[in-house]
């Protein structure tokens, strides 16, 4: 099925037809990446009385109980009630499901490659996505394509599927890079690392703050007048997907929580 789409003068079209999947696949009980050492998530059939949930044990159809942490075990949407005390959901956050979209592929550097910064102060391990390297790949392309902004990290390869960041931390989101994505008028942002932020920052979560705008070291958000803009983590854009214009299909599980497990699909713009 071939989509014709217009934004703002500009017409594409959209071969609906062949998605190109930039989630990773949860496979309970088996390979998959995870933040925190959480345990993995997992699955197991559910039983009460006589019945269980599995046809191989002798029942009669399949009913698996399911646990899993969104924020730790893959691909997941969130959204400003990650940081508010205000119990803010993703399910009514994100509105709307497809939008122009671009991927970028960036190659983060050691803090002593940059005069960026960040908030604790950095150390000699981390790995910057700075500010100026964003712009610089961003600037390729057509602005109308920045409403969605997918990020690919550089090395890029399928241990990505099941890494565990606690044994390597995973790149990071400088304070200018921050600010210049908001600016940029970005309001959905995929990354393949586990957080924007370092992993251990004090509790500072200064990248979410900044891009939800939300007063650093506040959780005050007002319930009814908050952004509506969405970071997804953990994805994987496989190296043979160029940087370039696309349609994203940002689908999540129906949760009333702050995050949600997630399936990002891009189309490829044929016109």
């Amino acid at each position: 099925m071939i989509a014709e789409i217009t934004l703002n003068n500009r017409k594409i079209e959209v071969d609906l037809d062949n998605p190109l999947d930039i989630s990773i696949p949860m496979i309970f009980n088996g390979p998959q990446p995870s933040s925190y050492n959480v345990k993995a998530a997992s699955s197991k059939p559910y039983e009460v009385g006589n019945f269980i949930g599995d046809t191989r044990l002798g029942g009669s159809c399949n009913f698996e109980e399911l646990n899993l942490i969104s924020h730790c075990n893959g691909t997941h949407t969130e959204c400003v009630g990650h940081i508010s005390d205000e119990r803010i959901s993703i399910h009514n956050t994100l509105k709307s499901s497809f939008f122009p979209a671009m991927v970028i592929t960036v190659q983060p550097v050691s803090p002593k490659q940059t005069h960026e910064s960040y908030d604790p102060e950095l150390n000699s391990e981390d790995m910057l996505i700075t500010s100026a390297a964003v712009t610089e790949a961003v600037n390729r392309f057509d602005k109308i394509f920045s409403i969605a902004l997918m990020i690919r990290t550089i090395p890029n390869d399928d241990s990505k599927l099941s890494r565990k960041y606690m044994d390597k931390q995973a790149p990071f989101f400088t304070l200018e890079a921050a600010k210049a994505i908001s600016e940029m008028g970005v309001e959905h942002l995929l990354v393949d690392m586990p957080s924007v932020d370092r992993a251990f920052d004090e509790g500072k979560l200064r990248v979410h703050h900044v891009f939800w705008s939300v007063e650093n070291g506040s959780h005050d958000v007002n319930k009814q007048n908050h952004s509506l803009k969405t970071i997804t983590e953990m994805i994987y854009v496989h190296e043979s997907i160029p940087d370039g214009e696309y349609l994203l299909n940002l689908q999540i599980a129906p949760f009333v929580s702050d995050a949600s497990p997630s399936r990002p699909l891009i189309f490829n713009i044929q016109k």
